[in-house]
């Protein structure tokens, strides 16, 4: 079985040294890069399975390097940064992060996403595949290749935004709570992570919205969760 790869990418070599270490003893391949520029320059020739990206590094920041990788690629990424700060969070998040760890944290603790990240994107944490393709009004979904057309156009996700349009479009016309979604798809230890789970469907809605044709696809249902609507 081939080791899963991780890069990792900060400024501070200590922490650098010490979370690429710890992955190591865990039978992890890793890279390590002191810079965005360093991680953009060397993230296609690695083919990382996940990146651990610092959000504070002079020059280019977590930020632009995120808004950058989006662009090409749906590779998960766990953000690290020293800031609490909710619109931290947030923003991330809204660039296409997977998840979010404030500094200081404990090994336990990066070791748990990392392997919960990991998970969904082995397809692990999603519902079982009744059928091999979906079609509601204009979304036609391959669930077999995990691709899914508006139309004509195919629509470019990240794991996670597919996993969980992918789920909904399983049980189009039920409501799905919070909790189901965040549990199925994140894993059970997010279930109380509501804005994880908001925020990804902005994400979703946006990539959708100029091929709907003014259509809502997904329900929102206040306080309660979401439902993808079934012609």
């Amino acid at each position: 079985m081939n080791k899963k790869k991780i890069m990792i990418v900060d400024d501070e070599p200590k922490i650098v040294r010490f979370v690429a270490a710890n992955l190591k003893s865990l039978d992890f391949e890793t890279l390590t890069c002191q810079s965005g520029a360093e991680a953009l320059e060397k993230v296609e020739g690695f083919d990382p399975d996940l990146i651990l990206l610092d959000l504070m590094m002079p020059g280019m920041d977590g930020f632009e390097v995120l808004k950058r990788l989006r662009s090409y690629s749906g590779v998960p990424v766990i953000m690290l940064t020293a800031r609490s700060n909710a619109t931290d969070k947030v923003q991330g998040l809204n660039l296409g992060a997977d998840d979010y760890l404030t500094k200081p944290f404990s090994l336990d603790e990066l070791f748990a996403r990392v392997n919960a990240v990991l998970r969904r994107m082995d397809g692990r944490m999603a519902a079982p595949v009744t059928t091999s393709e979906i079609t509601l009004g204009l979304v036609t979904a391959n669930l077999a290749q995990r691709r899914i057309w508006v139309g004509d156009t195919e629509v470019k996700f990240t794991e996670t935004e597919y996993n969980l349009f992918a789920l909904l479009l399983q049980h189009a016309g039920k409501v799905m709570t919070h909790e189901q979604l965040l549990s199925e798809v994140w894993g059970s230890e997010y279930r109380d992570e509501v804005e994880y789970l908001r925020v990804t469907i902005a994400r979703i809605r946006q990539k959708l919205k100029s091929l709907a044709e003014g259509q809502e696809l997904i329900i929102t249902y206040p306080g309660v969760g979401y439902m993808a609507k079934q012609d």
